[in-house]
């Protein structure tokens, strides 16, 4: 007797939580699911079934809070109808086969703290709106089609930890406004057609632990103040039209800090600082 209360009350639990899931995020998961090929997913989902069985999403209280489908084969575009799933945390698509453009709709999911889009086949730009998602602290696009100038309204997202927009088409300069991104960690726009000066206000990202920037279309110098970043533990600027040539370095204390040597007028090493 115990047992069937046991079952029924699981049972009333997930009813309850099904019901709660409201019309238009399930709506926005059906489409999400048809614009990306869903029935040849690796791990589909039974439509039929309860959402909360759904592969890859996860639902508290009755909202879904992450979508998480990567090495998952979805092929397709990614529906303007994603920006209705407003009670998102997290989104993780890497690895998949999604084109077409980022739509402006992500803009609308306020709660939104890790966009992970990776390794897709995304093209156009990359929608301003992103710089409305105040809480977001990790925003991964590299390994796409990418095109234009990084928007200077990322420069607005002051939470953001991680930036990895290497491996598209990128164009422009770095925003100078970069030095407001007080929290962010790592940076990487290596392997895009990016342009002008090095600013120096990266200096001023005192939690910096990554610099990738290689691999572009740099001019000038590698400005000095970059050595004074005590967390600094890989810096990658070779393969630019910088004044000189330097090595990339990686070092395991970073408290030791960076210092050139050695800087001629063929060649610059950047090197670790022994003591």
């Amino acid at each position: 007797m115990k047992t069937l209360k046991l079952m029924f009350f699981f049972c009333l639990i997930t009813a309850y939580s099904f019901a709660n899931v409201s019309p238009s995020e399930k709506e926005a998961l059906l489409v999400l699911y048809n614009a990306t090929n869903g029935s040849e997913w690796n791990t589909t989902w039974n439509i039929k079934a309860p959402i909360e069985t759904w592969h890859g999403l996860k639902i508290e209280k009755g909202r879904v809070v992450e979508v998480n489908l990567p090495f998952n084969n979805l092929e397709g575009t990614l529906p303007q109808e994603i920006g209705n799933l407003v009670y998102l945390k997290k989104i993780n698509l890497g690895f998949n086969k999604l084109g077409g453009t980022l739509p402006a709709t992500l803009a609308n999911l306020k709660d939104l703290i890790s966009l992970e889009l990776f390794m897709n086949k995304f093209e156009g730009p990359i929608p301003s709106e992103l710089g409305a998602l105040k809480k977001l602290k990790c925003l991964k696009l590299y390994s796409n089609s990418l095109t234009g100038d990084i928007p200077s309204s990322l420069m607005q997202l002051s939470k953001l930890e991680e930036l990895l927009l290497g491996s598209n088409f990128l164009t422009g300069p770095i925003p100078s406004e970069i030095y407001a991104l007080k929290e962010l960690k790592k940076l990487s726009l290596m392997d895009n057609r990016m342009d002008g000066v090095i600013p120096v206000e990266i200096a001023q990202l005192s939690r910096l632990e990554e610099l990738l920037l290689s691999s572009n279309q740099f001019i000038g110098e590698v400005p000095m103040e970059l050595l004074n970043l005590k967390n600094l533990n890989t810096m990658m600027v070779s393969d630019n039209n910088l004044n000189q040539d330097y090595t990339s370095v990686s070092v395991k204390n970073p408290s030791k800090g960076l210092r050139l040597l050695d800087i001629q007028s063929t060649a610059a090493s950047i090197d670790i600082e022994k003591e």
